[in-house]
């Protein structure tokens, strides 16, 4: 069974889940705007701003903060939140702009920000919590160069 969270848990977890929300509100209000006249770019920046900057952010953050004891974690949630949202500004202006070395630098920052979660969870355990945690990141963390090698068929 899993405890409530700690004000502490919050506290680390708060400025995840405060951007996600922001990023899934931005993604809507994004597929508003632009539902008259939906363009790839549109449409594709609406579901990377819900599901990687809004979802994923949010299970990342929340998740460290649930599976990372406190004394473990130091100034690493904000290297990892300022990679994480730096990354993701990254892939989509590149995306969205057509300029690959953008979306490719705003990778880089993701998959920085992915392996110093990664890391920040060493000796967290093997609960079921634990490995779904390790789980998401290791999908974002995949998808990545997948996201890459589509952009660069894509031309």
């Amino acid at each position: 069974m899993v405890s409530p969270p700690t004000a502490e848990q919050w506290r680390r977890a708060s400025p995840f889940a405060a951007i996600g929300a922001v990023c899934i509100v931005g993604g809507g209000l994004l597929a508003a705007a632009t539902a008259h006249a939906p363009s790839e770019h549109a449409t594709w920046a609406v579901a990377y701003l819900v599901l990687v900057c809004g979802i994923a952010q949010i299970v990342v953050g929340v998740g460290q903060a649930a599976v990372v004891p406190a004394e473990r974690v130091t100034r690493t949630p904000w290297a990892e939140l300022l990679a994480w949202n730096l990354g993701n500004a990254g892939v989509i202006a590149g995306t969205v702009t057509d300029q690959l070395w953008l979306m490719v630098l705003g990778s880089v920052l993701l998959a920085i920000s992915l392996v110093l979660f990664l890391f920040a969870g060493r000796g967290a355990g093997r609960s079921l919590l634990v490995m779904v945690y390790r789980a998401v990141l290791a999908i974002v963390l995949v998808s990545i160069p997948v996201g890459i090698a589509l952009a660069i068929a894509r031309g």
